[in-house]
């Protein structure tokens, strides 16, 4: 059985040019033999298998042939089935409908690959000594309306080292939703600039689009990671760039974990003859209550499944607990004395 390429770049088959590009940038550098001078020599058979399926699987022609007769028929070793022989060294030949076409793959030299992806000959020379703080990527938001374009904050930064590359540390920032976005999910677009860096420490400047998908129940507190999205540096893992749910007061309604919460102010006669409670849901349903309890200062009234989605199944709410404030008189009169007296049959 062949080497399996996708296996090799950790991607699935499926991969596009920018999966391949970035599997490729993080595992060469991992492997690289000059940044594992204690093992070099599994270092160089890893780099060489990494620097090949790069060469493959980036190369639409190579990539189409080893996708149908895999490593042997690539490379000739093998007559792949139904339509394609081994020919005189190593060529393979393989039927286009217009007559057999011949095709040899030779893997190029991994050093050469690095080279022309880096655009660096000597990938690590020269490179001692501390390279520049890494400050986090910045990101800008069209979804909050008031052009949101902030730092992340320091993301590390140090000296390099010949050992392994360390990672730096997470770079957090606040993600402020509503509570109808907590209630329906949404989807917000924040564009983050960063830096990136080829091997010889020198940085460009690029811009990119998270998509963050906001689930319906998510709380606050709720953490969103995108991995390695910081800005980039030699010997350095970029920082995570990591979003923390916050909630925005609502002008009706508090939150209390999965329960949605509502007040109303009354007055006493209310409270003590019926009072309707007329609600818009966080979905944009009226709700018409009619309360026919006497209402007193401490009732509640609990409304089950109308409350938030429940993180872990959606499709089950909390409560819906209105509370009341009865606004009692501050005077009354001799005369409402007694006529409240005579009511209540004191």
């Amino acid at each position: 059985m062949g080497v399996d390429y996708y296996k090799i770049l950790q991607v699935d088959r499926n991969a596009n040019d920018e999966d391949l590009k970035k599997a490729y940038r993080k595992l060469a550098m991992k492997w690289h033999p000059d940044k594992n001078l204690n093992n070099k020599k599994d270092a160089e058979a890893k780099f060489k298998q990494i620097s090949e399926a790069y060469e493959v699987l980036s190369d639409p022609q190579k990539r189409a042939v080893y996708d149908q007769y895999g490593e042997e028929g690539l490379k000739g070793q093998v007559p792949p089935p139904g339509g394609a022989a081994a020919g005189p060294g190593g060529a393979s030949y393989f039927s286009t409908g217009d007559g057999p076409t011949t095709f040899r793959f030779n893997p190029r030299s991994a050093d050469d690959i690095f080279a022309e992806f880096f655009g660096h000959s000597s990938p690590f020379g020269g490179m001692g000594g501390g390279g520049g703080g890494m400050r986090g990527s910045r990101f800008s938001s069209g979804i909050f309306g008031d052009d949101i374009f902030a730092s992340f904050g320091e993301g590390g930064g140090g000296s390099m080292n010949q050992g392994a590359p360390r990672k730096a540390p997470p770079i957090e920032n606040r993600l402020p939703c509503s509570l109808e976005e907590l209630y329906k999910g949404a989807t917000k677009k924040m564009k983050i600039s960063r830096e990136i860096a080829d091997i010889s420490g020198k940085t460009m400047k690029v811009e990119e689009i998270l998509t963050i998908n906001i689930k319906p129940g998510w709380k606050k507190g709720t953490k969103i990671t995108f991995p390695e999205k910081g800005n980039e540096q030699p010997n350095v893992i970029p920082a995570d760039l990591v979003f923390i749910i916050d909630e925005k007061p609502h002008s009706v309604f508090a939150r209390d974990g999965n329960d949605l919460i509502v007040t109303q102010n009354m007055s006493l006669a209310d409270a003590l003859t019926g009072y309707t409670v007329h609600l818009t849901t966080l979905d944009g349903r009226k709700l018409t209550i009619p309360i026919t309890n006497v209402i007193h200062p401490n009732y509640e009234e609990v409304f089950p499944g109308e409350g938030m989605p429940i993180q872990k199944d959606p499709t089950k709410r909390g409560n819906l607990r209105i509370k009341f404030n009865i606004k009692f008189p501050t005077r009354l009169t001799a005369e409402q004395k007694a006529g409240v007296r005579k009511l209540l049959g004191q």
